[in-house]
């Protein structure tokens, strides 16, 4: 049974990502143990890295070759940091990032990056292995055609190996045993295609799509297959700063499977996080930590952006303060590692 975390303390909204409740995420961790923030800007050049089991968490702010990104992620194998550039249209790689970590660098280098054009207009990534799954979402600039583009991290860059194009608008990805959930944006739904990997160039055709009783308009996703809990961001409104909300649905697996496709999950199997109180407005990415149950989330709209953190809510629903703020201008993607 996952221990359900209460929230306690008051809320604070600062530049520093400190918490306000008396939760420590590092108990019970031994010394070497990690958890660490990355997020994501399309409107600063910047990512930011934080150190979350910190005594006094505070993020570290880096600029990058790239105005606008939308999809972060680290590999701690090969020391770097992916980002989908949206102002170059490309993956960019920055690596040797543990040594500008710990010195006074402000600044990263790109060191590998794939073909520039393959695609534009990028909102986010999900990594497996040494595959980089990256959504393009439909614009002008690309013929209103949305497209998930599977590369390969070789040693001096990226080889592309796929690419599908998808009959819906695209917007948040992940990857579980092999299969793919997709949000249809601009919808209440999420979509899978099985054996994502295994799939032939072209269209890709959706296996099941299904709609979220309650929810406006998806954005985000993050699947824990420890705890088998699909969480979900409802941005709403676009305009609106106080709509959003945060959606979870326990025992996913079961559930989504006995729903049919084109049927809908009822409001009874979720657990849900929504009002002004919530600062939602249009939380645009997620991350889940499956050992504090805590729920991280990227809001680009409230004080032109924040990353928020959220105990894992206990009722069907609530309008809950954050148990964490911080500003982060133009924030769009939000990577959890813990180790």
């Amino acid at each position: 049974m996952r221990k359900k975390l209460l929230l306690a303390g008051l809320f604070c909204s600062i530049l520093g990502f400190v918490s306000c409740s008396s939760d420590d995420d590092s108990n019970g961790n031994p010394g070497s143990a990690k958890l660490e923030l990355f997020t994501s800007s399309n409107t600063s050049g910047t990512i930011t890295y934080t150190d979350l089991l910190a005594s006094m968490p505070m993020a570290k702010t880096f600029t990058v070759g790239s105005l606008d990104a939308d999809g972060i992620y680290y590999n701690n194998t090969r020391d770097e940091v992916i980002i989908a550039s949206r102002t170059n249209n490309r993956l960019e790689v920055y690596g040797n990032f543990r040594n500008a970590l710990s010195s006074s660098a402000t600044s990263l280098t790109m060191t590998a990056s794939s073909a520039t054009g393959d695609f534009t207009n990028a909102r986010e990534i999900a990594v497996v292995g040494d595959r980089v799954v990256v959504v393009q979402d439909q614009a002008e600039i690309n013929g209103n055609t949305n497209k998930l583009l599977v590369y390969q991290r070789t040693t001096s860059g990226f080889t592309l190996e796929k690419t599908f194009t998808v009959g819906f608008k695209l917007w948040g990805i992940t990857v579980s045993n092999g299969n793919l959930y997709a949000v249809v944006d601009l919808s209440s739904d999420i979509a899978v295609f099985n054996s994502f990997f295994s799939k032939p160039n072209g269209t890709l055709v959706a296996d099941k799509r299904v709609s979220i009783e309650g929810l406006t308009r998806t954005h985000g996703i993050a699947y824990s297959e420890q705890d088998n809990v699909m969480v979900l961001t409802d941005v709403g409104l676009a305009t609106s700063a106080t709509d959003g909300g945060i959606v979870v649905i326990e025992n996913f697996n079961s559930v989504f499977s006995s729903t049919a496709s084109g049927g809908s999950i009822a409001l009874s199997k979720q657990k849900r996080i929504y009002g002004p109180n919530s600062l939602l407005g249009n939380p645009v990415d997620v991350s889940y930590d499956e050992q504090t149950n805590k729920i991280y989330v990227a809001e680009r709209l409230n004080g032109g952006g924040q990353v928020l953190s959220f105990a894992y809510p206990t009722s069907a629903q609530s309008d809950v303060m954050p148990l964490t703020a911080r500003l982060e201008p133009g924030v769009t993607g939000i990577y959890l590692r813990r180790e």
